[in-house]
């Protein structure tokens, strides 16, 4: 019984892969034997449906793998650009961290010890280009000169208000700015809050010395804070210089720590502020 089933259907199936072979051999002799165009345009009507249909069938699995390879490309392109991007934002994110603390450091130093700022003066920004380090002598380049209005005198500071020294010479397109640790630096400082004045003295090692005048019985002790005090004329005042590590010398800001500078035009010879 199961035999007959199997074999009747066996049957069927040839039938119909016979009857499918056959159709497009006898479109095939009606259309050559004996051209009717209406006749063949009504078969073309009939029979290109049921062949793209079937194309279509058979090249489904191909053309949805191709989909889905091109979709895991995307896929993987928009991950390596996305992992690109949240390293680009943490860049930015720890740029902007690092530029916010500078900016509450330096308004925390502005109100705790009176510095001056820098929009009390006009300013230009330059680049260090060159550190000339030689015994007991500390001096630097800066790419701006007397074509952008720096002149010798003025002071030179870091984007942290920081004393980093004093232009000495002025060219067209650069300067020279002597350091506080050059052994010609000499200038007038006092005590933070206080009114006890001295004067800052270089030596060629990366720590200066100070020495105080006005007040003969006072002490240096690690963590004062010194300022110019403008008693000699020839500095701004209320500019912050740097904090003493014991009872004589002073932490300063070192030109090889600096790459860009701000230089406040205020010139010492005439003492006047531009």
């Amino acid at each position: 019984m199961t035999s007959r089933k199997v074999s009747s259907r066996l049957r069927t199936i040839v039938k119909a892969i016979g009857f499918g072979c056959l159709i497009p051999a006898i479109v095939i002799y009606i259309i050559v034997a004996k051209p009717d165009f209406r006749f063949a345009n009504g078969i073309a009507h009939v029979a290109f449906p049921i062949f793209n249909a079937i194309g279509d069938a058979v090249t489904w699995p191909f053309r949805a793998g191709g989909k889905l390879v091109k979709r895991i490309h995307r896929v993987s392109v928009l991950e390596e650009e996305n992992k690109e991007l949240r390293a680009k934002l943490a860049a930015a994110l720890a740029k902007q961290t690092d530029c916010d603390v500078a900016i509450l450091e330096n308004k925390k130093l502005i109100r705790e010890l009176g510095v001056a700022r820098n929009s009390d003066y006009n300013t230009v920004i330059a680049d260090v280009i060159y550190d000339n380090s030689a015994i007991n002598h500390e001096t630097f380049m800066i790419n701006r000169g007397a074509s952008d209005g720096v002149e010798p005198g003025m002071v030179v500071i870091s984007f942290e208000n920081k004393l980093v020294g004093v232009v000495i010479d002025s060219a067209m397109h650069f300067a020279r700015v002597r350091s506080l640790i050059d052994s010609a630096t000499n200038i007038a400082v006092r005590i933070a809050d206080s009114e006890v004045y001295g004067f800052l003295h270089g030596d060629g090692s990366n720590t200066p010395t100070v020495g105080f005048f006005s007040d003969h019985k006072f002490q240096g002790a690690k963590g004062i804070k010194l300022l110019t005090s403008n008693i000699s004329g020839v500095l701004p005042p209320d500019i912050y210089v740097g904090e003493m590590e014991n009872e004589s010398d002073v932490n300063v800001v070192l030109p090889r720590n600096v790459s860009r500078v701000i230089v406040l035009k205020f010139t010492g010879e005439n003492g006047e502020y531009q």
